[in-house]
C-alpha cells in the first residue's frame, strides 16, 4: 500500500480535525500514516478524538522526532509531494506499492527545498477550477490515496 507522511506543523495547534480525518482514512484503506514532530497539538486531545483518533487502534501511526529521521525511513522509496505547485495529475501517475505521499501545512505547503529535490513527475496537483487556491488538506490526501488504491484494484478492500 501507499504510505502517507505529514511534514511537521501541517496543522495549527487549534485545528486537529485534518489529522483525525487522515487517521480515519488510513484505518479504512490500510495506508500507514507517519507524522513528523512538532505536531502542534497533542494526539490525545478531545478534539483529536472527535476528529477520528478513535480509529487510532485500526490505523498504523508512526511519529518521527524530526524530518531527518523521517527521511531515513524513506530510503529507496519514491516520494510524491502533494502541492499546488505541481503539474502531475494523480490519474496520470502510475503509483507503485511502497510509494509515499508527502504533504505539508495546509496554509503554506511543503518547503521549497523539499519540492526542489523532487522531479516534476513526483509533484502532484489536483485539477481545480481556474481561480481556486487549494482544497482542504484531508480531502486532497483522500482523493490522491484513493486514486493510488484504485490503480491497485482496491487491494484488501471489500
Amino acid at each position: 500500500m501507499i504510505d502517507i507522511y505529514a511534514y511537521h506543523r501541517f496543522i495549527s495547534a487549534g485545528n486537529p480535525p485534518n489529522t483525525g480525518n487522515i487517521i480515519r482514512l488510513c484505518a479504512n484503506t490500510g495506508a500507514d500514516l507517519h507524522l513528523v514532530k512538532p505536531l502542534g497539538f497533542p494526539l490525545d486531545s478531545a478534539k483529536m478524538k472527535r476528529a477520528g483518533l478513535d480509529y487510532h487502534e485500526f490505523a498504523s501511526l508512526t511519529v518521527h522526532e524530526n524530518f531527518d529521521d523521517c527521511l531515513k525511513s524513506l530510503a529507496g522509496r519514491r516520494i510524491f509531494a502533494l502541492t499546488t505547485k505541481g503539474t502531475a495529475r494523480p490519474d496520470e501517475t502510475a503509483f507503485q506499492k511502497g510509494d509515499v505521499l508527502l504533504f505539508g501545512p495546509e496554509t503554506r505547503g511543503l518547503p521549497a527545498d523539499i519540492l526542489d529535490s523532487l522531479p516534476a513527475a513526483q509533484k502532484i496537483r489536483l485539477p481545480m477550477r481556474p481561480g481556486s487556491r487549494s482544497m482542504n488538506l484531508s480531502n486532497t490526501v483522500s482523493v490522491i490515496l484513493f486514486e493510488a488504491w484504485r490503480q491497485h484494484g482496491y487491494a484488501g478492500g471489500v
